[in-house]
């Protein structure tokens, strides 16, 4: 599965019967799966089936899902009242030798409030049943949109992030290539440095001072922070190509790199190096925070 962003918008929508229906799932950045669900009444048996697909999908995100739904056209259908129109009928037949006998018109019967009401048709059995299927059916292809748009959004980043990483190895090969840091160099700032201090003060131990001289130059050197670098990039490049999500480990990652860069800045004493140091640590800014895109 490609790398996927954590921002994205979807839509799904359709008719069932009298019912239109529409999904709308909305994603953005979190530290983990958040799901906001909105349900109209009379349809919250779908949340254990949205909580389950989203989490089936996703693995981070805060995400925002709603359906909305509404009947098309109301049909009325008649109800009559048995209780109502057998009463009329018994009275009938009780007060059959007192009132005109004439047969009971339709007309008349409807006209007697209560015997005959009407009310909103409603759905069978096989009617909620087909309905909540193309609704299901319908949330599938929203989650199937949003995963394609996080996954698109996802490519492109990867490609963002590739590129960053290419250019954090370039510049550790820049200052591990910086002639500040071979071997005369070292030796000729060391023997400038001692002889400085000599003669200010001709009273220092000149091998004591040469000891503490060359300690301060192992302390100085890059050689492990470059190594370390090294390490990481091939690391990034392994994590940007898994088949899984990888945004806290490239997160973690990030907070390495940053460290390799703070420790060269800081132990450089060239200008380059120092130069190189600054743009390492902005290259690796601009990485973490693209990597908080990412699921």
């Amino acid at each position: 599965m490609p790398l996927q962003s954590m921002t994205g918008f979807a839509r799904s929508e359709g008719t069932s019967g009298r019912c239109r229906w529409a999904w709308e799932l909305r994603s953005v950045n979190g530290k983990g799966l958040d799901l906001r669900i909105r349900l109209p009444q009379g349809f919250e048996h779908f949340e254990p089936a949205v909580r389950q697909k989203a989490a089936a999908v996703f693995t981070r995100g805060n995400m925002q899902i709603g359906l909305s739904v509404s009947i098309a056209e109301p049909q009325v259908q008649p109800v009559v009242n048995q209780g109502a129109l057998s009463a009329i009928l018994s009275l009938r037949e009780q007060l059959a030798g007192i009132v005109d006998p004439a047969p009971l018109r339709l007309d008349t019967l409807l006209s007697v409030r209560g015997v005959v009401d009407f009310r909103e048709a409603e759905e069978s059995e096989d009617e909620r049943a087909r309905r909540d299927a193309d609704i299901a059916a319908g949330l599938d292809a929203a989650v199937e949109r949003l995963l394609a748009m996080r996954q698109g959004e996802g490519g492109a980043l990867q490609q963002v992030l590739f590129a960053q990483v290419g250019r954090i190895a370039e510049l550790a090969a820049l200052i591990e290539a910086d002639d500040s840091r071979g071997v005369e160099a070292i030796a000729g700032r060391l023997a400038q440095q001692v002889q400085m201090l000599m003669q200010g003060n001709g009273g220092l131990d000149r091998d004591r001072l040469y000891q503490e001289a060359v300690l301060l130059a192992t302390k100085a050197d890059l050689r492990e922070e470059i190594d370390r670098l090294g390490a990481h990039v091939r690391a990034a490049g392994e994590l940007l190509a898994a088949d899984h999500p990888v945004g806290r480990k490239l997160d973690f990652l990030a907070q390495e790199f940053n460290r390799e860069a703070n420790t060269i800045c800081s132990k450089s004493n060239a200008a380059a190096v120092t130069a190189a140091g600054i743009e390492l640590k902005v290259v690796i800014d601009q990485f973490r925070e693209q990597i908080q895109n990412l699921e």
